[in-house]
């Protein structure tokens, strides 16, 4: 397996380097260690609700009237508490990777693999809320309202989170040539 590049974690290559270099004038390092705190920030604004989904999840069984959801229901917690706890695990790694190669100068390999597991954290998160709104509707309104609400949840979830991002990434060109566009 090969180790990433300084420009490997950006999807754009040597542009993007360059791009950097003469638009926001900072070194690799320091584009590194920006891209690394904006990921913590994204981390953090999802990490508390992340704990708190995966916490009330984990203490549905003990509540009175869990055991008269059906079997299809049950199925479907046991996936959703299963995606919620590998988001919150996904979405620590992050910190653990950073700590296991602290000052080893492998900035660039933490933070394409920190993208990665955030990518990855983030899909098990959407995951766990269109399961847990199907959960909810399960319980409150019957089958059909289950499952509407879930797949409307999971319809929002990938247009919201996954397509229109990737979308807008595969559309907007190169840095440089982004910014020619607004400058015209």
């Amino acid at each position: 397996m090969t180790r990433p590049t300084d420009t490997d974690y950006t999807g754009s290559g040597p542009d993007d380097a360059e791009w950097n270099r003469s638009q926001r004038d900072e070194t690799e390092t320091q584009r590194l260690d920006r891209n690394w705190n904006s990921l913590l920030q994204e981390l953090r604004v999802v990490q508390t609700g992340v704990q708190i989904l995966t916490g009330f999840l984990l203490t549905l069984p003990f509540h009175d009237g869990f055991e008269e959801l059906g079997g299809a229901l049950r199925t479907i917690y046991l996936i959703t508490v299963s995606c919620a706890v590998g988001a919150a695990i996904l979405l620590a790694a992050p910190v653990a990777l950073h700590r296991a190669l602290f000052r080893q100068h492998q900035l660039a390999l933490i933070v394409t693999y920190a993208h990665y597991l955030s990518f990855a954290g983030l899909t098990l998160l959407g995951l766990a809320l269109s399961g847990a709104v199907t959960v909810v509707f399960g319980a409150t309104a019957g089958p059909v309202p289950s499952a509407v609400a879930g797949v409307v949840t999971l319809v929002v979830f990938s247009l919201a989170w996954l397509i229109v991002p990737l979308w807008l990434r595969a559309t907007t060109g190169s840095p440089q040539e982004s910014a020619d566009d607004r400058r015209r």
